[in-house]
């Protein structure tokens, strides 16, 4: 279905791909995978005709329709987003958008002398929409909206006044409502809740065309594809089986070559001490000779790349008191909705609290009346005695002054530090080399996220209320902040849509439903055990 034969790509300096090949068949389900930079978007670029190999080709068997979904969703504004989603499906959303016209028009006293006209129009126009299959697409687009967790009233509003994030899933949904023959999905799974990708997952499982996508979040990666196709040095490598399989294989072929490597270079080593020895000798002149010229033969083993793993471990946090926060007869509303009405929860020294909840339950407001970012209406938020919190939420993103360095804001939180260690530590986040002279103004929403993670770890805290931790970073980085919580002393309360975070770290559950709120001992693997669903209201 489509072919990439011998593609070699620069971008400036950087050389992304050298006679490259891949194949993508219909039925497969691939993830494209690669360290940041590696080429992947440009992948997708040359795919959809955007970009174009310096030598090779990429071939799209004929008649091929392709849905390209990527983080650049353009401008939306002045349409519902039930008809920006049905836009993507061809000439019958300009016949929606008339007869909402004519509906309109027709429910218009200034224009009762036109009625006549107008509803003959209308009936032209109506069964031209039924003749395109219009209130079936309609239907399924809501249905698809839905899925990504819009409300009717998001669904018929101008997706103009909408944030960036869900015009994000509007532009997905016009994808998914197109369902070309193949569909290339670059990070779809940003900016999505749990109760969205999970729905997504479903949705991606029962599509019959060839997908190709990248994902930062492992376990929705991992129940999907069926194949993975990595990019690493410029080759392209192709993987049978999901990625946990990958990994392994991955894994088992890095050893396979390390030991190859290292078997060949006892050999040449000794080789080159038996030419070393003997070449002054002329008793030995033909053997020397012979081996020289077998040495030169010889098809040299590269060592495995490394990937660059990075590591930060806590220091040792204070300790706080047994009870670190406790929230009485707590009542919170915005507007006419209430949010909270009388709710108590006392989180204990050392517990993992993770809240679930779908959009609106409350989840955000929690963590900020911990937090003291929000003021309870009624009831008291109580932080108990030698408690140092650190509250990660994503506005802190853009408090981070523009003009600054990443060093030169590690520098100003932590003026005592020596140069060494902030260097370390910006390490462990992901910035070497010339990054950590980026201003924080360019740096990209994962690397501001990592920076604001940073900040707050360094001196570390005995108390974190994360919402969101894991949004905009990478896989590696995921892993990094996965494996130093799991060693982290102090207590957490935290919300995040990424399963393996949630199962790796918590040992208690909130959940958040209409019905009220339910409190699980266990962690979210014992949560789903115990309920039967992955996330509040969704039956697996």
């Amino acid at each position: 279905m489509i072919r990439l034969d011998n593609i070699t790509k620069q971008n400036g300096h950087q050389i992304l791909f050298i006679e490259a090949s891949a194949a993508l068949n219909r039925g497969e389900k691939v993830g494209l995978v690669g360290p940041n930079g590696a080429g992947k978007t440009t992948l997708f670029r040359m795919i959809v005709g955007e970009d174009h190999p310096d030598e090779g080709q990429v071939s799209v068997d004929r008649g091929t329709t392709i849905g390209y979904f990527s983080q650049d969703v353009g401008e939306m504004s002045g349409r519902s987003a039930v008809a920006e989603v049905m836009d993507g499906a061809g000439p019958v959303s300009e016949i929606a958008a008339e007869l909402k016209d004519l509906e309109s028009a027709m429910a218009d006293p200034d224009r009762a002398d036109e009625m006549d006209d107008i509803v003959a129009r209308y009936g032209e126009v109506q069964a031209r929409f039924e003749e395109l299959g219009g209130y079936a697409l309609e239907g399924r687009a809501r249905e698809v909206l839905a899925g990504l967790s819009f409300s009717q009233e998001m669904m018929d509003g101008d997706v103009g006044a909408l944030s960036g994030g869900w015009k994000m899933r509007v532009a997905l949904a016009r994808i998914l409502l197109m369902r070309p023959d193949a569909m290339l999905l670059d990070e779809p799974s940003n900016h999505l809740d749990l109760e969205s990708l999970i729905w997504l997952e479903q949705f991606l499982k029962g599509y019959e065309g060839v997908l190709l996508m990248t994902s930062h979040d492992r376990e929705f990666m991992n129940r999907i594809v069926t194949k993975v196709l990595e990019i690493d040095g410029g080759a392209l490598t192709s993987y049978s089986g999901n990625y946990e399989f990958y990994e392994q294989q991955r894994a088992l072929a890095e050893k396979q070559q390390q030991a190859q490597f290292e078997r060949q270079q006892a050999m040449l080593a000794k080789e080159i001490r038996f030419i070393e020895r003997f070449k002054a000798r002329a008793s030995h002149a033909a053997q020397v000779q012979s081996r020289v010229k077998k040495l030169e033969k010889i098809d040299r083993v590269e060592p495995p790349r490394r990937r660059q793993t990075v590591t930060f471990e806590f220091p040792p946090a204070p300790r706080s008191g047994e009870d670190v926060v406790s929230l009485k007869r707590v009542g919170k509303r915005y507007g006419d909705r209430t949010i909270y009405d009388g709710f108590d929860l006392t989180v204990r020294r050392k517990e993992r609290w993770c809240v679930m909840g779908v959009n609106g339950a409350g989840k955000s407001t929690l963590l900020k009346l911990v937090a003291g970012a929000a003021d309870p209406d009624a009831g008291s938020v109580a932080l108990g005695g030698s408690v140092k919190m650190g509250y990660f939420a994503q506005h802190a993103m853009e408090l981070l002054d523009g003009e600054r360095t990443v060093f030169e804001t590690l520098e100003d939180a932590f003026p005592q530090a020596g140069q060494g260690s902030l260097r370390a530590l910006a390490g462990c986040f992901g910035f070497s080399g010339d990054d950590i002279e980026k201003t924080c103004r360019v740096l990209s929403g994962g690397e501001k996220a990592r920076l604001v993670m940073a900040l707050m770890l360094y001196d570390p805290p005995n108390f974190l209320v994360l919402d969101e931790p894991t949004n905009h970073l990478d896989m590696a980085t995921k892993e990094m902040l996965i494996e130093a919580l799991s060693q982290y002393e102090g207590t957490m309360l935290f919300v995040s849509h990424d399963r393996r975070f949630l199962a790796a770290l918590s040992n208690r559950v909130l959940e958040l439903t209409p019905e009220g709120v339910h409190q699980y001992g266990g962690g979210y693997t014992e949560y789903v055990a115990r309920t039967g669903h992955e996330a509040p209201g969704l039956r697996s």
